[in-house]
């Protein structure tokens, strides 16, 4: 379903990076570098520079400027496809990626890189590449934001049928509750 290069984790780890902020709850798990590292722990594949590299304060302003763009990229996707193809764009340009093919097991595929050493351009890179290749591969309908009212996390919806509308069954079930609830106690 997604190119080779584009695993499904690598675009989770593009929403799990847009999902450290939740603007309705006003949280940011992205406060501090160790936060940062705890994130790098959970996405191993996220940072080229490898579990032993030194982290700065630099490093965790430069990852959270790439969650700015792909969580812009998430919640544009659906309804602005050209303009998310455009921020895609400038944050690999940003993060001066290159397509790189390789070889193994008997099976060519395409990866993304970064030339430079920040773990900031790694993870726009990994990130931004994995998102547009859902956009080319599945559509830019697939890339979202939750339609509970009272949440705004994003998702990418891999599913064969493409109907996804929230981020989690949990926000699902809220939304199937408070409607079956409007239906049963009209005011």
């Amino acid at each position: 379903m997604l190119d080779a290069c584009n695993k499904p984790s690598a675009v989770q780890t593009a929403v799990d990076l847009a999902n450290t902020l939740r603007p309705v709850r006003g949280e940011d798990a992205l406060e501090t570098v160790e936060q940062l590292r705890a994130f790098l722990d959970d996405h191993p594949a996220a940072d080229g520079a490898g579990p032993r590299r030194r982290l700065t304060g630099a490093d965790l302003a430069e990852v959270r400027e790439v969650r700015e763009t792909v969580r812009a990229v998430l919640e544009r996707a659906s309804t602005d496809a050209a303009g998310a193809a455009a921020l895609i764009n400038d944050g690999l340009r940003r993060g001066r990626a290159t397509p790189v093919l390789r070889h193994d097991h008997d099976r060519w595929w395409t990866d993304v890189t970064s030339d430079t050493d920040r773990c900031s351009a790694h993870l726009a890179a990994t990130t931004l590449s994995a998102l547009a290749s859902v956009i080319a591969t599945l559509g830019p309908a697939r890339l979202g934001v939750c339609a509970g009212p009272a949440c705004r996390a994003t998702f990418a919806d891999l599913s064969r049928n493409g109907s996804k509308q929230y981020c989690t069954r949990t926000c699902a079930h809220r939304a199937s509750v408070a409607a079956y609830r409007s239906r049963n106690n009209p005011r």
